[in-house]
């Protein structure tokens, strides 16, 4: 198999798209209890959270809350579920806030709650900074939210948990978008829930959703406008990079996104429930190429059953991180990129071949470390569907009552991501307070510009893009 910018069969590389020291439970809290008033700690709800699980349909708690701090008076807290009647079915639950004392959140009227897209959980999209030691822990939407006093809330997807070595996936065969988007919703319920018994109010929550996470929050605000208003729980929706829908304007990546589905199909079919369209293990091979680009840079690089040209390992990270879209293309099989020159992270310059020599806006070891945490599984289904719906399949359930989405809504792109692709799904929403927010460069070409991974990892996101994102939460 021969490696080609323009000619590659995707090599299941990619599908899309350290905290601090635990503290102890035995640890006390040194204030009188009728200061607090009716407020509990997250350490009280480690072992009794009233209301906590209202409405999930039999989810529970497998374990207590776990605490980490991350910097400064910035605590990550995550907590497990089970959703279902497997091992497999759990999820986990994150908050990211600032304390004044120990277990005790500091007050955070305003909220959010994010879902990671495909290969990376929760740590691993929104808070990335905090596994790699190239890049200041600081460095995070998560962290510089929680900074602003924002209580920073969400969740790693059913597929994260996993293990390493599994072999038998059948019990994927039912985890679709509408599965996850019911863990969301879980989710959220325990996050409203934990921020009124911790003193934040148990207000309604802005929802972020980047890459497949996106889509994930799409079908759960269409699934939302079918609860009383009283029970909902999303105030405003914030899509980051995606789209559900390519409008008229993008015909051709329509077409694509036909073909990809038609060959998802055909998988699924055939019993493969697990992965992308490139094969099993979505994530093995991102790590892989990760782990050997930040350990073995100069090394020639390697990849079983695929046919390399001569470059190190550190060069085909690069070319994951700023040509991602020729791994994504099979033009045997007619399968595209989602969008035309689909990258994570823009390039600083192209060499010979045209491959890019370095990247413009993360640091290499920081990148390399993000490609090391992607998660080795995934559950495929939820890609066919993705793709079904872009092609305009009108049968799936995701998107029939979106028109009653009615909250403010933000749509974030990167130039060099879906960009202004994802305009056009936000008008399917019945919203009238929308906003667009692309990040790009004046007379930049597609394959030049900001990175679809970028929004999270660039140098300069804190201002081109979480800053944005905060100011519109604030106003909203």
């Amino acid at each position: 198999m021969r490696f080609n910018l323009r000619h590659i069969v995707p090599v299941a590389l990619l599908s899309l798209v350290g905290c601090g020291v635990e503290t102890p439970v035995s640890e006390t809290v040194p204030v009188a209890a009728e200061e607090l008033g009716q407020t509990r700690s997250m350490l009280q709800l480690s072992s009794d959270c009233p209301g906590c699980l209202a409405g999930t349909e039999g989810a529970s708690f497998v374990s207590g809350f776990e605490r980490e701090r991350v910097v400064d008076d910035v605590y990550h807290y995550r907590i497990r579920l089970r959703v279902g009647a497997t091992a497999n079915d759990v999820i986990t639950v994150h908050r990211v806030v600032r304390e004044w004392l120990p277990w005790w959140p500091a007050r955070a009227p305003e909220s959010v709650f994010m879902v990671h897209g495909d290969a990376w959980d929760f740590q691993g999209a929104f808070m990335s900074s905090t596994l790699s030691e190239a890049v200041d822990d600081k460095k995070s939407i998560a962290v510089y939210l929680a900074k602003k006093d924002v209580d920073v809330w969400g969740i790693d997807l059913r597929w994260t948990h996993v293990p390493a070595g599994t072999q038998d996936f059948s019990f994927m065969k039912s985890w679709n978008l509408g599965t996850h988007a019911k863990d969301v919703g879980t989710g959220l319920t325990v996050a409203r829930a934990v921020r009124a018994l911790t003193g934040s109010g148990g207000d309604k929550m802005n929802l972020l959703g980047w890459s497949r996470g996106a889509t994930v929050s799409y079908a759960y605000m269409n699934a939302e406008t079918q609860r009383p208003q009283g029970l909902r729980h999303v105030s405003g929706f914030i899509p980051v990079d995606m789209v559900l829908k390519f409008g008229p304007e993008a015909e051709e990546q329509r077409q694509w996104a036909c073909v990809r589905a038609a060959v998802g199909g055909m998988a699924l079919s055939a019993g493969r429930y697990e992965g992308n369209l490139s094969g099993p293990g979505a994530g093995t091979a991102i790590q892989l190429v990760g782990q050997a680009a930040r350990f073995l840079p100069n090394d020639p690089a390697q990849i079983p059953g695929i046919e390399l040209p001569p470059m190190t390992y550190q060069q085909l990270g690069i070319v994951v991180g700023a040509a991602t879209f020729s791994l994504l293309t099979n033009e045997a099989y007619g399968i595209q990129p989602s969008v035309p020159f689909y990258h994570f992270s823009q390039a600083a310059g192209f060499g010979a071949g045209g491959l890019p020599t370095a990247l413009k806006n993360v640091q290499p070891g920081a990148f390399f470390d993000f490609l090391s945490t992607a998660h080795p599984f995934q559950s495929f289904t939820e890609m066919v569907e993705s793709d079904r719906i872009m092609c305009g399949d009108g049968s799936l359930p995701y998107d029939d009552n979106l028109a009653q989405v009615k909250v403010p809504v933000l749509y974030v792109g990167a130039a060099g991501g879906f960009g202004s692709y994802g305009v056009h799904s936000t008008k399917l929403l019945g919203s009238k307070d929308v906003s667009v927010h692309l990040v790009q460069t004046p007379g930049m070409p597609r394959v030049a510009d900001y990175g679809h991974a970028d929004l999270f990892l660039a140098s300069d996101a804190d201002t081109a893009v979480w800053e944005p994102i905060y100011k519109w939460m604030k106003k909203h």
